[in-house]
């Protein structure tokens, strides 16, 4: 049996439909690739306005007392109870910063679920099928940062916890008698330096092998400190489902060898350029100074240097200890770019510091920890004893080295606890060509490490809810989840603060939850938002939710009016004006005609979902302008720039702002016919042999890339989608098994957006052009395809939607499964006869029926 049939299968009502058919074959609930807005009263599965409030029975917040603003805290509570397997038993719990909840000694869960500030999303467990006859121990790690982050919010700490049974609390935090007791986790040193500059802390620990027997034992040593507790803050349902915890082990011991001491490295973290906030911490970015650090692995590691490093790729046994002594190291390979907690058992012959460092790569043949701008380095100084490790924070890692800097050890049963999306295992796609199989395999592996709790651009050095990011991901959830669940909670968390502090009145953040103290904010990605609303209320008709976003949304076009300048283009825009990793990013200024070629699409999608005439005109008035001034008779420029009371075009032309103006509505095949032959058949990844057009600056993996496969999918060239999605991302694939934030490994290995892949594969190579569950329609389209077969499956609430396709000679042949009750559509755009495998629903209209073909 495959992995996807073992994680999940089903069965729904099987349908053969013939070319053009309009039929009823089933009720799906899940637009996919829909643009148009949902009519108002559709998916009435989402009409909740805001996520339903949570309330605990009996418990309040506490917090160790008076610590509760403290930076990097690490606290345990520990409560006991009485139960058993025959009753329902039931763990609710809240808290700020992050949790790890262990019962009866064993990993539960890991969150919350990340919700907006001054909001906090509650976990609901189940617990009664784990739980002991008689004395229960229930413990609760909670990390409190309070520093400012793309990745947390810098909010006071809290754990609000309960145990109930349909009858009675079995225990909860702030009841009277304290059946939670708290203790200080000192293991976890305090003063250590940022993982990096958009995360918190990162991970150092001084151990004694007792201090772990807390959580296993109720009769364990537990110094127990007062707590406060407080009123209790708004909390709100989690709504996503609990992550995926599978447990992974390394495939192989790739290689091993010796380091000594001795190179020099920088002497303090403001000669470090790589870590952006250096040696000092400003008011705008909170954490420890480096006066202040207990110590400080990322600088003591730098003077190190390898001695031996052999290459043995021997295969990894668990079981089989890895025998460490000073100066010694093993590298070991998950074969597959993965994110969560590693952790490993550890036997300690004499005080040792291990050290774990990690990367998505290898350079050089070794671990480069710092090739990420961040702190990938988990460091343990170690009593002699026996351990169980595993870090409190997930990372992301293909390779993990440990290395003994001092004494001894054995190192065995190393792994990796995902943290990952867990309901995408039923979606499947299969093809006749496998390098486009391995492009699935490694969009669902990007995808599920970025859409836990919401949208994130990178799980590593980030895990940041990114706008334009989650435009593109967003996408992939209905084609591999069957649902909007993670995009409703990404909205969500958009609508419900009452106001965005640091930045613009009427500005959205560039990423969220996050604290912008230092002002800056990204008004392009405040217009992706705008273009994935109209998305999103196509794929969920959530038009409650759409609704309640409208002032925020209107707010947005108010604050842009002020930089429209004679013509209606915004000029002079404030803040990072982002375009994509190229060089596009260069030509932002006085006026970036992609912007406004973003700008107008962003008003055509408020004019569509809240029915605004003004504002689609306005979009059409200005991609006149834009062709007008930006188009030099060959190319589309990228900017222009103030020249006393005159506008002045450039020169400045990039391969990335001729995909926006055709992605965005500003330019077509039709009004531009020679500059679309030109872009599809002399650019792309042919231009790395070609050279062709030289003057032109390529695109980037994010974003300029993915339009293309998107213009190239709007024109039907399916074959060609398929070979330069293959140029673009299956050396990708192959190395990591996720897709990269750029072409080269110099950033993030495991990149959200590139998930989108998935849709490309579904849509077009498949031909599954659309799912859409609102409107209760499949609309299938055949494209010229030189493959020999296809076949993939999409999840949706009621069943499945399958497709299976053979070519032999000039026939294709296909057959389709859907859910009962469901309209399908079929259009043949190739020059292939279509057939289906059989109809057995009665007498059907096989003409084909093409609506103009691709626009």
């Amino acid at each position: 049996m495959s992995k996807q049939e073992e994680r999940g299968s089903g069965v729904s009502r099987r349908a053969f439909l013939g070319s053009s058919v309009t039929a009823t074959v089933g009720s799906i609930a899940m637009p996919v690739f829909g643009l148009s807005a949902a009519p108002a009263g559709a998916g009435e599965r989402q009409t909740s306005l805001q996520p339903r409030a949570v309330a605990f029975r009996a418990a309040k917040p506490i917090w160790p007392r008076g610590r509760e603003k403290e930076m990097n805290l690490f606290v345990g509570f520990r409560a006991a109870f009485e139960g058993s397997r025959e009753q329902e038993v039931n763990l609710r719990v809240a808290g700020a910063t992050l949790y790890r909840i262990y019962l009866n000694g064993a990993f539960l869960a890991w969150g919350p679920a990340r919700g907006p500030h001054g909001y906090f999303r509650t976990d609901l467990f189940n617990i009664g099928p784990f739980l002991v006859e008689g004395k229960n121990i229930l413990c609760i790690e909670v990390a409190g940062y309070n520093v400012n982050s793309y990745y947390v919010l810098d909010q006071p700490s809290f754990l609000q916890a309960e145990v109930t049974t349909p009858s009675s609390v079995l225990a909860a935090t702030g009841l009277a008698g304290d059946p939670f007791k708290a203790t200080i986790l000192s293991e976890r040193l305090q003063k250590v330096q940022r993982y990096s500059f958009q995360r918190s802390f990162s991970e150092v620990y001084r151990m004694d092998s007792r201090l772990a027997t807390w959580r296993e034992r109720g009769d364990a040593s537990f110094e127990t400190v007062e707590c406060s507790s407080f009123a209790s803050p708004a909390l709100i349902e989690r709504r996503v489902p609990h992550p995926d915890y599978a447990m992974r082990q390394p495939e192989q011991i790739a290689s091993e060898g010796t380091f000594r001491w001795g190179a020099k490295g920088p002497r303090s973290l403001a000669e470090d350029r790589s870590i952006p906030f250096g040696g000092k911490i400003s008011p705008t970015l909170h954490g420890y100074p480096e006066q202040e650090l207990t110590v400080i692995p990322y600088l003591e590691l730098q003077k190190v240097e390898n001695v031996t490093n052999h290459r043995i790729d021997e295969p990894y046994v668990c079981d089989r200890a890895i025998q460490l002594v000073a100066n010694e190291f093993k590298i070991l390979d998950f074969g597959t770019n993965l994110v969560g907690f590693f952790g490993a058992s550890v036997t300690v012959h004499t005080p040792t510091k291990l050290y774990f460092t990690f990367d998505e790569t290898l350079t050089d043949g070794d671990v480069d920890f710092k090739r990420l701008m961040c702190v990938n380095i988990v460091a343990y100084s170690l009593a002699p004893g026996s351990y169980k490790l595993e870090t409190f924070e997930p990372y992301t890692l293909r390779f993990l080295k440990p290395m003994v800097i001092e004494g001894e050890c054995e190192v065995d049963h190393v792994y990796l606890r995902e943290y990952t999306a867990p309901d995408v295992w039923t979606a499947d796609f299969h093809s006749s060509d496998e390098g486009l199989n391995e492009l699935f395999t490694a969009g669902r592996e990007t995808y599920r490490s970025n859409a836990v709790d919401f949208y994130t651009d990178t799980p590593s050095r980030e895990r940041a809810g990114w706008l334009c990011d989650s435009s593109f991901t967003a996408q992939v959830s209905p084609l591999l989840s069957g649902h909007t669940k993670v995009e409703k909670c990404f909205f969500e968390n958009f609508l419900l603060p009452d106001h965005f502090s640091y930045i613009p009145d009427g500005m959205l953040p560039g990423c969220y939850p996050a604290d912008h103290y230092d002002g800056g904010f990204v008004p392009t990605w405040a217009l992706w938002f705008l273009v994935q609303l109209e998305q999103y209320l196509a794929r969920s008709g959530d038009r409650d939710l759409v609704e309640a976003l409208r002032p925020r949304v209107l707010k947005v076009l108010d604050y842009f009016k002020p930089f429209q300048n004679d013509d209606g283009l915004l000029e002079g825009l404030k803040g990072t004006v982002f375009i994509e990793w190229s060089k596009s990013n260069d030509y932002v200024q006085d006026v970036s005609y992609p912007a406004n070629m973003l700008y107008a699409a962003a008003l055509a999608a408020v004019g569509h979902i809240y029915n605004l005439p003004q504002h689609t005109e306005q979009a059409e008035v200005l991609r006149k302008v834009i062709r007008a001034q930006s188009y030099d008779g060959e190319f589309f420029v990228d900017n222009a720039v103030r020249q006393g009371a005159k506008l002045v075009p450039t020169h400045n032309r990039t391969e990335t702002c001729q995909y926006y103006a055709f992605y965005f509505g500003t330019a077509s095949q039709e009004k531009y016919p020679k500059l679309w032959e030109t872009l599809h058949t002399a650019f792309g990844p042919v231009r790395r042999t070609t050279k062709a057009f030289p003057e032109i600056p390529p695109s980037n993996a994010f974003m300029g890339n993915m339009l293309r496969l998107e213009l190239l999918s709007r024109a039907g060239l399916t074959d060609q989608l398929g070979s330069e999605a293959k140029s673009y991302f299956l050396y990708m694939a192959e190395l990591t098994g996720t897709f990269w934030e750029n072409t080269g490994n110099e950033a993030s290995m495991d990149h959200a957006f590139g998930s989108h892949i998935v849709v490309s594969l579904y849509r077009d190579i498949l031909g599954l052009y659309q799912v859409d569950t609102v409107r209760k329609a499949v609309h299938v389209r055949f494209t010229p395809s030189s493959l020999e077969m296809c076949e993939g499956r999409i999840p949706t609430p009621e069943g499945f939607v399958s497709m299976r396709w053979t070519r032999a000679q000039n026939t294709v042949t296909y057959q389709l499964d859907a859910p009962a009750g469901y309209s399908v559509q079929v259009e043949n755009l190739s020059t292939l006869n279509v057939t289906p495998k059989q109809f057995p629903h009665g007498k059907v209209d096989y003409g084909y029926k093409i609506e103009g073909g691709y626009k």
